[in-house]
């Protein structure tokens, strides 16, 4: 059963094939044709070329995988191991002459990906290829050879899929992988992909941010997300956003429109998932595992300073917004607060008279994506204690943690 919205609830409607991002973003990857007449013809390919582009590594210091390469240098080395994907979608449609029975409308989906070993496992996102059909999902490489590949392992939650073709004859170009925990604000970035079906397209950008989070097309929140300036568009899902050493260090995935009345192009903030959120996840694909994450049920709003002016009877911990229905947080007697209220100097609405999570498991809770974390640290079925406070009383309730859904409910 869905929950009651909160007072501040918004329900956020995830199209086939496009990830909502709050704020106003959409998946960087999937171009949708109708027709099949999309056979790659005509496709020109675009490289931006410029001088050297870095002599320093992702951490700071002297490259050591391949120092002071230029954009055409990781261009000629690496984008022969970017795929062009596509698949043939069945999408449902509501036509109302279809006397109340539905429809059903073929497209095809189009998309990037990335070889990362010599065995033929190719890295892309999930939404590049979720509602294919069967044997309709095709990679095309640099020099043209089309193979069919096969889904290995998904997970939604990331947005990311492992697909895998057979590597007999085929040249395939294992991109490295780095580490997105080296990455800092400013360090160089290049993004190869297929935008709009213009096959292996180069932009070249910076890291312009760290830490950001977006939401999978499930509705959870995708977390660490590098955010670049390269020019990232529909098409570049799935492929590589790779550093000043060649190194691959995220998925690219989703931009930011500008908001409704944008043309849903490049607007020069882009969103990758870091390379080591796949890397965390990777044996799991490889087996055709679902990766199983512990799951509470709430969504909640750090309690600091900036709260001060709403007189909250404690200075720190999370505050529950909203709890969804059958959640281990909702079995526990967890409750979201009914007043909403809007910060000055802010348009985001706040829930108020909820609980307050201050501990889990004896650890004090200082803000909202730490409470997020220690979950995730868990295992579905383990049991924690969260301390809480409810208007001006403190009390400790024990919450056996579930398996997270398959997809958050919004209403």
């Amino acid at each position: 059963m869905s929950p009651t919205p909160a007072p501040n609830s918004r329900t956020i409607i995830v199209p086939l094939l496009l990830a909502a991002l709050l704020g106003g973003g959409v998946a960087a990857g999937v171009t949708t044709v109708i027709s099949d007449n999309s056979d790659g013809s005509g496709h020109t390919t675009t490289v931006i070329r410029q001088p050297a582009i870095a002599s320093q590594g992702a951490n700071g210091n002297k490259a050591n995988v391949a120092e002071g390469l230029t954009a055409a240098d990781i261009y000629q080395r690496y984008a022969p191991g970017v795929a062009f994907i596509k698949s043939e979608i069945i999408e449902q449609t509501n036509n109302p002459f279809d006397f109340g029975f539905g429809g059903a409308q073929k497209s095809e989906a189009t998309g990037s990906g990335f070889v990362i070993d010599d065995s033929g496992d190719i890295l892309t996102n999930n939404h590049v290829i979720d509602g294919a059909t069967k044997d309709s999902i095709t990679v095309q490489f640099a020099d043209k050879k089309t193979v069919k590949a096969t889904v290995v392992g998904k997970d939604p939650s990331t947005d990311l899929a492992l697909l895998k073709v057979d590597p007999e004859g085929l040249d395939l170009k294992a991109l490295p992988l780095g580490s997105s925990k080296d990455v800092h604000v400013g360090d160089p970035t290049i993004a190869i992909g297929n935008p709009f079906g213009l096959d292996r397209t180069l932009t070249t950008g910076v890291v312009s941010a760290l830490q950001r989070q977006i939401q999978a097309p499930n509705g959870f929140a995708i977390k660490d997300v590098i955010q670049t300036d390269a020019a990232i568009n529909p098409g570049n899902s799935g492929g590589p956003l790779i550093d000043s050493a060649g190194r691959v260090i995220g998925i690219n995935s989703q931009i930011e429109t500008g908001g409704s009345g944008a043309s849903g192009g490049n607007v020069g903030i882009g969103f990758a998932v870091p390379i080591d959120t796949a890397k965390a996840i990777l044996n799991n694909l490889k087996k055709g595992e679902s990766v199983q994450r512990a799951y509470l049920g709430v969504t909640s709003l750090t309690v600091d300073g900036q709260l001060d002016a709403l007189d909250l009877p404690v200075s720190h911990g999370a505050l529950v917004q909203t709890v969804e229905s059958g959640s281990p947080a909702q079995q526990a007697g967890l409750k979201a607060g009914d007043l909403q209220a809007t910060m000055q100097n802010s348009s985001d609405p706040i829930v108020l008279g909820g609980d307050i999570i201050t501990k889990f498991d004896g650890k004090p809770i200082t803000t909202s994506d730490q409470l997020a974390q220690l979950v995730s640290a868990h295992k579905p079925g383990d049991k924690v204690k969260l301390e809480i406070v409810r208007k001006k009383a403190t009390k400790t309730v024990t919450v056996t943690l579930a398996k997270r859904p398959a997809a958050l409910q919004t209403g």
